[in-house]
């Protein structure tokens, strides 16, 4: 399977070494180039022409924001996921106009970040649960509004036990197979075992997709 390239842009280098050891240690992702401040993001991004951008906001020069206006207007192909610790409302809704496909906050899952990364390779967009109540109530445009209650999420996925509920709420937030075995204290064979039943009962292709239709359809 062909790996996913990314340009990896962050001015704290002790946080761009760390992500390349976690990437290095990941045969499904590779790193192509680094950049410390936005111009020279937007000079390499067209370039070398990664699959994934993952940005980050706050840069030195110009914004990770502004960079992601001038690396779409160069390629408006290219897709940019931003990895940040911000969640100023301005900043949020701003990174979603600007065309990324992704936001997620820097205290992410490393599990989950490279699922979202490769989510993200294949055209789909993922919101960090945290700044969901955020996109939501300011903009329709980005995430549907929130069914009336559980009631209706399950209505429509009546098919789900209570257990799968449960899991995947813990899905959503982040957790890995074995954080959730250890928070229901079951076996991680068993998490497992009921991650694979959501992903098939929800009709997605992965954990990540289960948890945007959660999100989506109001289950959080």
């Amino acid at each position: 399977m062909k790996s996913v390239t990314i340009l990896m842009v962050e001015d704290h280098k002790l946080l761009r070494v760390g992500l390349r050891s976690l990437f290095d240690e990941t045969q499904d992702i590779k790193v192509i180039a680094e950049a410390g401040c936005g111009k020279d993001a937007v000079e390499k991004a067209k370039l070398m022409s990664p699959d994934v951008v993952l940005m980050d906001i706050g840069l030195p020069d110009i914004s990770g924001i502004e960079a992601t206006k001038r690396i779409l207007s160069n390629n408006p192909e290219q897709k940019i996921m931003m990895l940040t610790s911000h969640v100023d409302e301005k900043e949020v809704i701003d990174s979603l106009s600007s065309g990324v496909y992704g936001y997620a906050l820097k205290d992410i899952n490393t599990e989950l970040l490279i699922m979202v990364i490769k989510s993200v390779n294949n055209g789909a967009i993922w919101l960090d649960p945290k700044i969901v109540p955020v996109v939501r109530e300011k903009s329709n445009c980005f995430i549907p509004q929130k069914q009336n209650s559980r009631a209706a999420f399950r209505a429509q996925h009546a098919n789900l036990t209570e257990r799968e509920y449960e899991v995947l709420k813990l899905v959503v937030n982040g957790q890995s197979n074995a954080e959730i075995a250890n928070t229901l204290t079951i076996s991680e064979h068993t998490a497992k075992a009921h991650v694979c039943n959501i992903i098939q009962k929800l009709v997605v292709d992965d954990r990540t997709q289960a948890a945007v239709k959660a999100i989506k359809e109001g289950l959080v």
